[in-house]
């Protein structure tokens, strides 16, 4: 493949670019490196506790949590007496919230479910909190109607996994 000067000095200004803009310091801006701190080996995910009356959904986040750190940290899943820290919470609230419905039936077309919690990462050595935030929302979309009659636990599924990306994007170095 044959190039012009000026092609190949764009695409080396561009490379050279990109590099130059990843920092090793994730507080300068775009970090090539780990977002997690490094002090930390190990995170014992305990069941969140569940203030709401829909049951079933501190399993399904306990699920998705424990793949989203097993999957995009560099921690290691353990038991609370084994691990340096801990994730622990409460599910505050969860709602079902009619969008749309059907004009001749009066039954819900749309539904979203949405969850409220709390949440703490621990430092066990400690005893100090690394990161809490409280209030954090996750929704979904489901249509319980025909023809698609799609279960509640759909949504309740996606939800978790939300809430879970949102939990484990916090427990990152801040920027």
């Amino acid at each position: 493949m044959n190039c012009s000067p000026r092609a190949l000095f764009v695409g080396c200004f561009c490379v050279a670019i990109s590099v130059i803009g990843c920092s090793t310091n994730p507080r300068e801006g775009y970090s090539a490196t780990n977002l997690y701190p490094k002090q930390f080996h190990s995170v014992a995910a305990t069941i969140f506790r569940n203030r709401s009356y829909i049951r079933g959904i501190e399993k399904n986040l306990m699920e998705a949590l424990t793949k989203e750190i097993e999957s995009t940290t560099p921690y290691s899943l353990a038991s609370e007496v084994s691990a340096d820290t801990i994730l622990q919470g409460t599910i505050t609230d969860a709602r079902l919230l009619e969008l749309s419905k059907d004009p001749t039936t009066g039954l819900a077309n749309e539904m979203m479910f949405e969850v409220t919690a709390d949440f703490e990462w621990i430092d066990m050595r400690t005893g100090k909190k690394i990161v809490a935030q409280n209030g954090i929302k996750a929704s979904a979309l489901f249509v319980p109607s025909a023809p698609a009659r799609e279960p509640i636990e759909l949504a309740q599924f996606a939800v978790a996994g939300d809430m879970a990306r949102d939990i484990v994007a916090a427990m990152q170095t801040e920027w």
